[in-house]
């Protein structure tokens, strides 16, 4: 399996950051940015592992749902066990990735759960209106404005969202009935209330299966010789490449430089806010 005297090689993946788009010019975490780099985990070593380390606060469920089911798949395609690590946080989306591990392990301190989804949003009717400012919207459906910030919130629409809301849940719920079957000790009220909970209640609440980090596992696991290799995904947007192109102009490069500064600002606001929900 490792030649030359050599340990074995464990790839890691490390999931660091939002996922989904945090601005339009700066991906966060998401299946079109990660899959090559997922895959070649998978392909890296004939060693049956590859581990995961996760440091999100969560964000699309779609794209968190299309990478638990890209590793997934490759797990069973390659005959291999995934182990998932929870850093700082794994949770809503983070946590969701880490279902994608056959054993979650987190530090004492992690941030764990918080399984649930969230819209949010401000209502600017009555401000508008102090200022003698009046909205003009047209549109094809009677819906189509439907949470618009700018007219008052109507009780059809709230719960329409509420009713999207409750599908994805459901959804959520069930990958964490499916892939934590029997390790489950909380009530559904507990455990599907959007809490979050440190490493060891987690772990009470059969969330994870064990106090760790990737590196002293793999070393219980695999032995002292074990390597663990970092598998790098594909990150950035538009501006980044327009930044790496080796046709760029001086003159690009400058604009380039002044809208990433601005998109990067955008980008840490929205980010913040992601983390800034778990106190961090």
């Amino acid at each position: 399996m490792w030649f030359f005297g050599q340990g074995p090689v464990v790839p890691i993946l490390r999931f660091s950051g939002p996922i989904g788009m945090v601005t339009p010019l700066r991906p966060g975490l998401s299946i079109a940015h990660a899959a090559s780099g997922i895959e070649k985990a998978f392909e890296l070593s004939r060693c049956p592992a590859v581990a995961i380390v996760i440091n999100s606060p969560g964000g699309s469920a779609v794209q968190s749902s299309l990478l638990f089911r890209r590793i997934r798949q490759l797990a069973e395609e390659k005959q291999k066990t995934v182990y998932t690590f929870c850093e700082d946080i794994a949770a809503s989306g983070g946590y969701y990735l880490a279902l994608a591990g056959d054993e979650i392990y987190a530090d004492p301190s992690s941030i764990v759960g918080s399984i649930g989804v969230i819209f949010s949003g401000f209502g600017f009717d009555k401000a508008i209106e102090k200022l003698g400012i009046q909205r003009r919207v047209y549109t094809a459906g009677d819906r189509k404005d439907a949470l618009d910030p700018f007219r008052p919130e109507r009780a059809e629409d709230v719960e329409r969202i509420k009713s999207v809301q409750r599908d994805v849940h459901d959804v959520f719920i069930g990958i964490v009935k499916e892939r934590r079957a029997g390790r489950l000790s909380g009530t559904d009220g507990e455990l599907f209330s959007g809490a979050f909970w440190s490493g060891p209640k987690a772990l009470e609440l059969g969330l994870i299966d064990g106090i760790s980090d990737v590196r002293s596992k793999m070393r219980e696991i695999y032995g002292d010789k074990v390597r663990l290799k970092v598998v790098p995904l594909e990150r950035g947007g538009l501006l980044g490449r327009l930044r790496r192109s080796p046709t760029a102009t001086g003159y690009q490069e400058l604009t380039g430089a002044r809208l990433a500064f601005a998109e990067d600002l955008i980008s840490a606001v929205e980010a913040r806010a992601l983390w800034s929900r778990f106190g961090l």
